[in-house]
């Protein structure tokens, strides 16, 4: 890798924050707390994401008491409910004027290299050179289709999950949608609940429990210590970054997704999609079984409940086991006909990979996505934030950003101290050689 020299016409900043979202923002003020004063560059809004790439309806699936970004917690009247997208935009713009962070919007990084002891950021506005660097951008920057989904007529509408706004923008028609994790359930579920004839692919992602034994369950987990245990603490830590997370919603004060209801109301559900043609789509015979893997999961998340109860000798009402109330009909499944049901749209809900090459640094593996050790990575002062078990379940959440953001602005404090404590060495060795 050519090593890029620095400009004297460079900008100079000891730490840059690249990501204006709550990662960034978190652990920018945390640098502050510690007399480092960081620059964040966000290369659209503050709250961009939560804007623009959510729908109408959207809300989070966790409480908003769990919602505690570094010195400011949330402080609304409804700590129970569940913010919606403007709320959470909201949100996340108080706390940028509260911790009075150097934010420069509208600036995007599009080169990123090592260069002498520090790093070169090619930006929008011109070069600028850090001496450490935290990359903040989360790790969902590319949608992911089908591999055949060109093969789809040229009249039916395909969009991502985070083009989604609301039924009404969609033209007339059926809409499939493909995907069953949270995005994808509550997507086919907004339709559904707007009169929209919904089809909907299922995969294998699990569903959980809104509340069970008279609490929300993310009140049980946070209880039980799930959001806080660390990494290497699970029992599959080398595959739980890449897996989907559990089905459910904050919508409507907040409630499960049971998608055997839904279909006895009229969602028609499928397999996984097998195969694009341009008359038809067809469908693993599959969808049974991840039906019963999806409920499987909801009956051990409520037995570890109920194991916590017994264990702690707690007073909780029972509730009976969950009994499902749809199955599959039996036979091959049938495909979708698109003369018969002419698609007006479809909605691919079936995940993102992350796009980082526009970073120069070599800290990634062969599926581009950083190595690291609870942010920190083989290169020094390059970090990473907000990625999806970072630390723990909630590093990529508002409950638990927090604590990665001020380990990881601890280490940045530590390494700059490290840093001036030798360059001041070599300056009175210079001095004394004099």
């Amino acid at each position: 890798m050519a090593v890029a020299r620095g400009s004297e016409s460079a900008q100079r900043h000891a730490v840059v924050v690249v990501g204006g979202g709550q990662a960034g923002l978190s652990v920018a003020h945390c640098l502050q707390k510690r007399g480092v004063r960081p620059l964040v560059l966000e290369r659209h809004r503050i709250g961009h994401a939560w804007a623009r790439q959510r729908w109408e309806s959207f809300c989070l699936v966790t409480p908003n008491w769990q919602c505690r970004l570094p010195d400011f917690p949330y402080d609304g009247d409804d700590p129970e409910g569940f913010m919606g997208r403007e709320e959470i935009v909201r949100y996340v713009q108080r706390f940028a004027d509260h911790i009075q962070v150097p934010v420069r919007e509208g600036v995007a990084v599009n080169r990123l290299q090592a260069s002498g002891n520090g790093f070169l950021l090619s930006t929008d506005e011109g070069a600028i050179e850090a001496e450490q660097v935290v990359i903040a951008t989360g790790g969902y920057h590319r949608p992911k289709r089908h591999p055949l989904a060109a093969r789809l007529p040229e009249r039916i509408l395909q969009i991502d999950a985070r083009d989604y706004d609301s039924p009404a923008t969609l033209p007339p028609g059926p809409v499939l949608v493909v995907g069953s994790g949270q995005s994808g359930c509550q997507i086919a579920e907004d339709l559904h609940l707007a009169g929209r004839r919904v089809h909907l692919s299922v995969g294998s992602a699990p569903r959980s429990p809104r509340r069970y034994r008279g609490r929300d369950v993310v009140d049980w987990l946070d209880r039980m210590g799930y959001y806080a245990m660390p990494i290497d603490q699970h029992a599959d830590p080398r595959a739980v970054r890449g897996k989907t997370n559990h089905y459910l919603t904050g919508r409507d004060g907040g409630r499960e997704i049971d998608l055997r209801r839904r279909a006895l109301e009229g969602m028609v559900l499928h397999g996984r999609l097998a195969d694009l043609g341009h008359d038809r789509i067809r469908f693993a015979g599959d969808l049974a079984a991840n039906l019963d893997g999806a409920d499987a999961v909801y009956s051990r998340i409520c037995r570890s409940i109920d194991d916590h109860i017994a264990a702690q000798g707690l007073s909780a009402p029972e509730e009976p086991p969950y009994v499902p109330c749809w199955t599959p009909p039996p036979g091959p499944p049938e495909p979708l006909d698109l003369a018969a049901e002419p698609l007006a749209a479809v909605i691919w809900c079936t995940g993102y990979r992350p796009d980082f090459s526009w970073v120069e640094v070599p800290v990634f593996d062969g599926a581009g996505h950083p190595v690291h050790e609870r942010g920190l990575t083989r290169v020094p002062g390059f970090y990473v934030l907000g990625l999806p078990w970072l630390h723990t379940w909630g590093s990529a959440r508002f409950c638990g950003v927090a604590e990665d953001a001020e380990y990881l602005a601890e280490a940045i404090r530590l390494r700059a101290s490290r840093q001036a404590a030798s360059q001041e060495r070599l300056e009175c060795t210079a001095l004394l050689g004099t």
